[in-house]
């Protein structure tokens, strides 16, 4: 089972001919509004690529249709909040070469307690996965007794802040970066990330694929992208990383773990929206990929 500690949002997308300059004024073409968030979004992954999915964090009064949502999904929510505060939203604006600004407010996603947590991963059993990332607090708590429970530990460490991730990283089993933030951790830490004592690190590389290191096998193993023609690329992280997640969950080998999770990233950038369109299994079998690990 899989549980996430992880940020809920109302997502409001602007879709654009290009991205707004510093003191420029546009004007969208479109505007739509859907669920999102990094945690919510990695949840609906992980429910549609087959696991079990415990969400934990927070919303408002205003955000019980997310909580709702979420449930339709597949993702149970007993563990989800309403708290006295307005739901965490993101304003995200989508340029015809599907890439993406974003301006996040975090809401009710920072008001996620030691409290809360505790009541959730008191329920949880050994080898179930944490999976966490940057939206919500108290992480390292969370780390904490999910490593005392014996959890294997998932850590997207989106957005990046390397503080968070130096005090986060004597508890992380599996650590998720992106092509910057892999550059600026390796930057950080003044080392390779072959010589960093996480046993896996996992590299997105956008249109180049992603990259595995391995430093418990002590290899480094490369994957090349699906070609595909990208509309909108927000969510696609959050979708390799929740297929990725639950592909794990399922005792998959990290190698068709990461093949799953790549098609389904692939398919996520040919459609508009974020958690709402998250393909689930059938979605890759019917496009015709090399056959499902």
């Amino acid at each position: 089972m899989i549980w996430n500690l992880g940020s809920i949002n109302a997502d409001n997308f602007y879709y654009l001919r290009d991205l707004p300059r510093p003191g420029e004024t546009l004007t969208a073409r479109d505007f739509r509004q859907g669920l999102g968030g990094k945690g919510a979004n990695m949840s609906v992954a992980a429910a549609r690529a087959g696991a079990r999915v415990m969400h934990i964090g927070a919303v408002g009064k205003d955000g019980k249709w997310a909580k709702d949502r979420l449930l339709e999904y597949g993702v149970e929510t007993q563990h989800i909040n309403i708290v006295d505060t307005v739901t965490g939203h993101a304003n995200i604006c989508v340029s015809d070469d599907g890439e993406n600004s974003i301006v996040i407010s975090p809401g009710a996603n920072y008001q996620v307690s030691d409290k809360m947590i505790g009541a959730a991963l008191a329920e949880a059993s050994p080898d179930d996965i944490l999976l966490m990332q940057n939206e919500t607090l108290n992480q390292h708590y969370a780390a904490t007794i999910a490593k005392t429970l014996g959890l294997r530990v998932i850590y997207a460490a989106a957005p990046f802040d390397v503080q968070a991730v130096m005090h986060l990283i004597d508890h992380v089993d599996l650590l998720v970066l992106n092509q910057g933030e892999a550059e600026e951790f390796e930057a950080s830490i003044g080392a390779e990330l072959e010589t960093c004592q996480v046993d896996d690190i996992i590299v997105t590389l956008g249109a180049q694929g992603c990259k595995w290191v391995s430093n418990k096998a002590h290899t480094t193993c490369s994957f090349p992208a699906y070609k595909v023609d990208a509309i909108d690329t927000t969510g696609a992280g959050d979708t390799f990383t929740g297929y990725l997640a639950a592909a794990l969950d399922r005792r998959l080998t990290m190698p068709n773990a990461i093949t799953l999770a790549m098609q389904a990233s692939a398919l996520m950038v040919m459609r508009r929206g974020t958690a709402d369109v998250i393909p689930d299994l059938k979605d890759i079998e019917d496009y015709g990929f090399d056959e499902i690990p």
